[in-house]
């Protein structure tokens, strides 16, 4: 579904991705993983179109899409969930929401993808009419990745999502992208909890310093010696 091959990436002067490729097959979910600053987040970004590389290509479904804008490659299906959330804290959970749907791929199944996210995150209906600001940290990850999947993703991007959120929240949350996955719906998950991240994974890469350093099955990765101890402190 998605090849990144040998991508490079500067802010100015500075070189931020290193020859960077990695491969997502549809249905699997994939992790990347890492810690902060290793260059996870320009990565996607890269994928988003919200930062031009330099070198490498792109490629969607067999098409290069490394020089499209970013309105372009949401419409062949790549979502990006940002890291933060990036809500609209004086809108209510229910607009927030609709505004997934803005794009021609999302308007056509709104009603559908509206009842979708209810039913994955039964406590966004029972508060649809609260403002989102207002909601708990854990509720608004929740409308965030709702408002992604309003747009009626091939390939969902989610940045952080465990970050700064209570761990029986981080553990519902991780199941929750297994039932994506069951929609048809492929998963990326950019992240520092490696852990949690590879235990439910396919497929991991390990990103050090903007170079992929270590990648294969998620669960040889959460197994290999190197990874534990610079990552999981065993």
């Amino acid at each position: 579904m998605l090849k990144v091959q040998n991508i490079e990436l500067f802010y100015g002067e500075v070189q931020a991705l290193w020859d960077v490729s990695l491969e997502i097959k549809q249905g699997e979910v994939v992790a990347l993983v890492g810690a902060n600053a290793a260059g996870k987040s320009t990565t996607i970004n890269a994928i988003s179109g919200t930062e031009r590389i330099s070198g490498g290509k792109i490629l969607f479904e067999d098409e290069e899409i490394q020089t499209l804008d970013s309105h372009e490659i949401v419409d062949r299906g790549i979502i990006q969930v940002p890291e933060g959330r990036k809500l609209f804290s004086f809108m209510t959970i229910e607009e927030n929401l609709e505004l997934g749907a803005y794009s021609k791929r999302g308007r056509k199944d709104m009603k559908k993808n509206l009842e979708m996210v209810y039913h994955l995150f039964p406590i966004l209906k029972e508060r649809s009419k609260q403002m989102a600001g207002s909601m708990s940290g854990g509720q608004q990850q929740m409308c965030a990745i709702g408002r992604g999947l309003m747009s009626n993703p091939k390939l969902l991007m989610i940045d952080e999502m465990s970050l700064g959120l209570a761990p029986i929240l981080v553990t519902k949350l991780f199941e929750v992208m297994r039932e994506i996955t069951q929609l048809g719906i492929t998963v990326m998950l950019v992240e520092q909890n490696v852990n949690h991240s590879l235990a439910m994974a396919d497929k991991g890469f390990v990103l050090e310093n903007g170079r992929v350093t270590m990648s294969g099955v998620a669960q040889d990765l959460l197994h290999d010696p190197h990874l534990k101890a610079a990552y999981l402190g065993m």
